[in-house]
Parts: C-alpha cells; structure tokens; sequence
C-alpha cells in the first residue's frame, strides 16, 4: 500500500504493487525469452501512433505477443515500492529526512494541472523531432530509451520555454535550498529522459556520478581524493536530480527503479544477471503526474520496461550542490535569461550566452562534444 498524505493532514490508502515483499508466484519472463521472441521492425498491433501516423514505439516486439503480455501482467502486479511514501511540498523536513535516509522523496503537486499541460507538450515536441531522424528506434540509452539532453546540440533542453518554467518553481526552490541547507546551489543540467512504449529490457542499475580513474576515462562529474581515503560515496551529496512526472508512473509503462539508500554504499552494483528480483521490482509507482522525484544521484537506479500505449517522459533538472562544480556548458540566451526570476537567473548564471551571440540548438540522436566553461563560486 502506498500511503499519500492529503492536503488535510490525513492519510489514505492507494493500491500499489506488492514489491519485493509479496511478489507473485509466477516468475517474470526471462530476458533470454523475451530475446528470442523480438522481431526486429515487427510493429503488428501497434495502436500508439504519432501526429503524422507513423508507430511511436514497438519496433522490435508485438504488444500482442504472449511473454509480453505475460510480462505486462506480471508487472502490473507487482511493481512498485511497497510503502512509498509521497509528501506534500510542505513537508519539507519529512521530504529532506526520506532524502537523506533513501537518496530519494516524491513529492506531489509540485507542479499544476496547467504546469503539467505545458511540459508534456513541450516533451512531445521533442519527441516528435527525434523520432523523425530515428525511424529504428534505436534510441540513445538503449533502444527505445532516450535522454532529452543528449538529443540536444547544447547538451540540454534549458533553451525550451517548458523547462525554463522549472527553473524556480515556489514549492520546489525552498525544498532544494533544505536539501543543501544553502540557497546557492547552482543549475548544472536541464534533460531528462524518455521511453517508448516497447522498451521491454531494463536498463541496467548505474549511478550518475563515480569517481576519477587515472586510465583516461574518467566521467564527467567526478572526485579525486589523491590520499585515496575518501570517495564520491562518503560526501554529502554533491548534486541533485529532480525528475517531474508528465503522466502518472504505473507498474507498467517504465517507472523509475530506485534502490533506497545505496548512495553511501561501495558494494559494486549488481549486473543484470546479477540483481535479485526485489531490485527489479523497486520502482516509484505508483505516483501522479505534477509530482517530483528528487534523486541523490548516486543512489542506484534505472530503467524499466514500458509495456503501456503511451510515452513515458520525464524531463529533469539537475542542480550542483554550491560547494560542488564541474565544468558547464552554455544553454539558455541573454534574452531569455533575462525573462527568469532573480534566483533563476543565479541558478543559471554560468549557461547563458553573451548578448551578442546566437544560440542555435539542433536536434541529433546521440550527444556530441560540447564547449564547457569552467565556474566558480
């Protein structure tokens, strides 16, 4: 059961999936099965279709096809965090506690009806440009699965009016200020992701941030402690990630999978092959549109199949704690820069592009190497 306070103060009880706790005797279809049962270009029984007709997702799969459906139903029983608790924005203590504690908090109503309106357009917009060039589905996280960031020439979506709109929202910005316990945390990324319907693999479990390696290839967003003592895991966290729900997340169509409290852990994330079924089940179902996912990135995550008929678009922003920096790419220009609220303009103070320059952002499939700037407090 998911308990979600209400704007009383009282509690009710909404159905979720059983989690690890009381999973279904049935096991899942094998990953093997479903593999052998892919039918690259297939898209018979298709009904999700774009504005011009042509099939949005099941590319490599019939919707029809019985481990899929056999998949779906499994999932549709069991999938979710059992327990999950979603917070009303002004239950900022209780929000930072669940945060620290899991790496992680839901937090509904963030954004309103309206809000919700105009991001989820704003998302199919980007979405219609990117399956234009991607006729395979293919994607760019796997196939099916893609990230709004890396569809972009600039590395983000922070030039869209939609994501602006996030920037500084009024139940959001006193949140992440608790989070930090300091209002200068700073903007690093506006992106997110999306996935199709017939994204049928998980996405393996990762963390968004590791450590420096002396081979070369180290990732962006990275520590180095020379003595060797301390790594990413034992700071406080150095950055933040908040996911807003366009569509309600249901066991189904490609929840978040979130494992609680693995942000301070140095055990080696589990493979595939090696994550036990509980992980595969824990997942932030279910949650309504216009609530907010806040993620310690570091905590394990990933995704799951989206076996429903609609797009699952997440769109993000991403925020530096304000003793943290890594390089910054510019995204917004001078004029709209200008349009944000005077702490949406400090968040985003190190993307802007001078008044004399153009911001042109293409749409492409996969990222390309962008000109970073260096920041500072």
């Amino acid at each position: 059961m998911v308990t979600r306070r209400s704007s009383s103060g009282s509690t009710r009880q909404e159905r979720s999936g059983s989690g690890r706790d009381a999973p279904d005797d049935r096991p899942a279809p094998s990953r093997a099965e479903l593999d052998r049962r892919r039918g690259a270009g297939d898209s018979r029984g298709v009904t999700d279709r774009s504005d011009t007709g042509s099939p949005l997702g099941w590319a490599e799969c019939d919707p029809d096809d019985p481990t899929i459906v056999e998949l779906r139903s499994y999932l549709a029983a069991n999938n979710g965090i059992r327990g999950l608790e979603i917070f009303r924005p002004d239950e900022i203590e209780h929000i930072v506690r669940a945060f620290r504690r899991d790496g992680f908090a839901v937090v509904a109503d963030v954004l309103s009806p309206d809000q919700v309106d105009v991001l989820r357009a704003g998302c199919d917009d980007v979405v219609e440009a990117v399956l234009a060039i991607d006729p395979a589905r293919s994607g760019n996280r796997g196939s099916h699965r893609y990230s709004f960031g890396a569809v972009s020439s600039t590395g983000s979506q922070l030039h869209r009016p939609e994501w602006q709109m996030l920037v500084d929202l009024p139940d959001l910005t006193p949140i992440l200020s608790a989070i930090f316990a300091n209002p200068g945390y700073l903007l690093r990324r506006a992106s997110g992701d999306f996935c199709l319907p017939g994204a049928f693999r998980y996405q393996p479990l990762h963390s968004d941030m590791g450590d420096w390696r002396p081979t070369g290839t180290t990732p962006h967003s990275s520590f180095h402690d020379p003595r060797g003592r301390l790594t990413t895991r034992d700071l406080p966290c150095p950055y933040v990630c908040v996911n807003f729900l366009t569509v309600d997340a249901t066991p189904i169509n490609g929840p978040t999978r979130q494992i609680p409290g693995t942000q301070h852990s140095r055990e080696p994330i589990p493979s595939l092959d090696q994550e036990p079924e509980w992980m595969r089940l824990s997942t932030v179902c279910p949650a309504p549109a216009g609530a907010v996912q806040i993620r310690d990135v570091r905590a394990w995550h990933g995704g799951t199949p989206n076996l429903s008929d609609e797009v699952r678009s997440i769109p993000n922003l991403e925020f530096y704690a304000p003793w943290y920096r890594d390089p910054i790419g510019p995204g917004i220009s001078y004029a709209d820069h200008r349009r944000l609220s005077e702490h949406g303009q400090r968040l985003t103070r190190f993307h802007v592009v001078d008044s004399s320059e153009e911001l042109v952002p293409r749409v492409q499939l996969r990222a390309t190497p962008r000109p970073l700037r260096a920041t500072s407090a």
